[in-house]
């Protein structure tokens, strides 16, 4: 009886192989053949976003947290790019390659907000991986960008709803243009304040000036090139010569980045003219000769 059982289950088994082997309902019978092979992990990298944290030097797969930029944020990414895939360490502070990258971020924010983004209530910055990320083979460097209260010393980052795409391609809030000056215990203009071009004021932003690649100003004579930049600035803004008798037309206020974003590739000189004679009460672009006539006193 026991070896009449075992003979029958040899049977039953041998006939269910035999039916596998014969028909398969349309299935090829590999369970394994048809999956898709698993990607190779890989370092991370970010994508173009909004971010909801404030900006930080290095950030770390478990920080990014990219949300849609209508969600309120404070960073907004712009573009992502990379250092060389055989980069054994990550860049310096001020070496060629992260100015290399801050002038590659410098373009594609320009290209993503319409104008020159200084000419706006934004900052430019670029993250680095982690050392740990980098470690990992991470070799990417992300560009973003914040709105700013102001573009003055008291700057605080905006939590804002909406995406910077073209945000200064045309009339904006975001942009600078007339401007009441301030006086403090130094010398000159201490503070810009916003003002609205139909009301008396005696500042307005006229451009932005590149400055070459040389050390950041600190004696006199260093901060004239920026000036005399800045004067060229504002006279193709206004519309009169850039000659000799501009000096006398108006004066003008230079605002450089901060000596670290120097130090970082950012060469960027925000110009203003000023009237320390006067008020006005319209913008002066394109005002010519009449506009901004040559003071006699």
């Amino acid at each position: 009886m026991r070896r009449a059982m075992s003979t029958l289950v040899a049977a039953l088994v041998a006939g269910a192989l035999l039916a596998g082997c014969a028909g398969t309902g349309g299935l090829d019978g590999d369970l394994t053949d048809d999956w898709a092979a698993l990607a190779a992990p890989g370092p991370f990298t970010p994508e173009a976003g909004c971010q909801v944290g404030d900006f930080t030097d290095t950030v770390a797969l478990e920080a990014y947290a990219p949300v849609d930029c209508a969600v309120p944020h404070r960073v907004e990414t712009v573009h992502v790019g990379a250092f060389p895939a055989g980069r054994a360490d990550p860049p310096a502070t001020g070496s060629p390659d992260l100015r290399g990258a801050f002038a590659e971020c410098d373009a594609k924010a320009t290209g993503y907000v319409g104008d020159d983004w200084r000419a706006g209530r934004l900052r430019l910055a670029v993250a680095l991986p982690t050392e740990p990320g980098w470690a990992a083979g991470s070799r990417w460097y992300r560009c973003d960008l914040s709105e700013l209260t102001t573009v003055e010393a008291a700057a605080v980052v905006v939590t804002r709803v909406g995406s910077l795409r073209d945000a200064l391609k045309g009339p904006s809030p975001l942009r600078l243009g007339c401007q009441r000056t301030g006086s403090g215990p130094g010398r000159g203009v201490q503070v810009l304040l916003p003002a609205e071009c139909g009301t008396a004021h005696d500042a307005e932003f006229v451009g932005v000036w590149k400055a070459p690649d040389r050390p950041y100003p600190t004696r006199d004579a260093d901060w004239l090139p920026l000036y005399a930049g800045c004067r060229s600035v504002l006279a193709r803004y206004v519309g009169v010569p850039d000659d000799a008798d501009l000096r006398f037309r108006s004066g003008v206020v230079v605002r450089p980045p901060g000596a670290g974003r120097w130090r970082a590739g950012d060469r960027g000189v925000r110009c203003h003219l000023w009237l320390s004679d006067r008020t006005v009460t319209r913008s002066l672009k394109g005002a010519g000769p009449a506009g901004l006539p040559v003071r006699t006193r």
